[in-house]
């Protein structure tokens, strides 16, 4: 059986011609799953016209999410290149950092909507989902980048665009869901 060696994108030794094959296939993941992203906010159509505030709080939601999958992820990444890490350990702490920060988070946006908008229902779905995409991301990030280096493929190039895309669906629809129980 022949083991497969992990190639690591370095612009230093690899030609454009390698780096584009080694970036390639993850930004075409990418792009078909944000097409599919696309699908599934229309999904929300009748959510976002009976209630427009709903779409103010997609992006910042969205970027919370990827914040603190992209921290996770930079991290676990460095170090799986400069030694063994225990995925189990990262799973646990990073867990606990998500439950943290989702949690700080979902106070402060909570805070923040209710003031602005003065409504508990709008507040309530904006704090739960804002929660729950954030809670999803380390372990989101975490697992992608895990079954990359399992599959001997640096997760360095191509984790960043599966992950972000792969966390951008699913706040789109945590929130997208949340809302809606909340809000129709």
């Amino acid at each position: 059986m022949k083991i497969k060696k992990i190639f690591y994108a370095d612009d230093d030794t690899v030609s454009v011609n390698g780096l584009l094959r080694m970036r390639v296939p993850a930004l075409l993941i990418g792009l078909t799953i944000g097409i599919s992203l696309s699908f599934i906010t229309s999904r929300f159509e009748v959510l976002l016209s009976e209630n427009i505030k709903v779409a103010f709080f997609i992006p910042f939601i969205v970027y919370m999410a990827d914040a603190v999958g992209t921290q996770t992820q930079n991290i676990y990444t460095r170090d799986l290149r400069t030694g063994k890490p225990s995925f189990k350990k990262y799973l646990i702490k990073e867990t606990l950092l998500g439950l943290f920060l989702a949690s700080a988070s979902g106070l402060i946006v909570a805070v923040i909507t209710l003031i602005w908008f003065h409504s508990t229902k709008l507040t309530l779905a904006v704090s739960l989902g804002m929660f729950g995409t954030i809670v999803l991301a380390p372990l989101v990030a975490l697992i992608v980048t895990e079954l990359l280096q399992l599959e001997k493929t640096d997760p360095a190039v191509s984790g960043g665009p599966i992950t972000t895309v792969i966390q951008d669906a699913l706040s789109i629809l945590i929130y997208g869901f949340i809302a809606s129980a909340i809000l129709l």
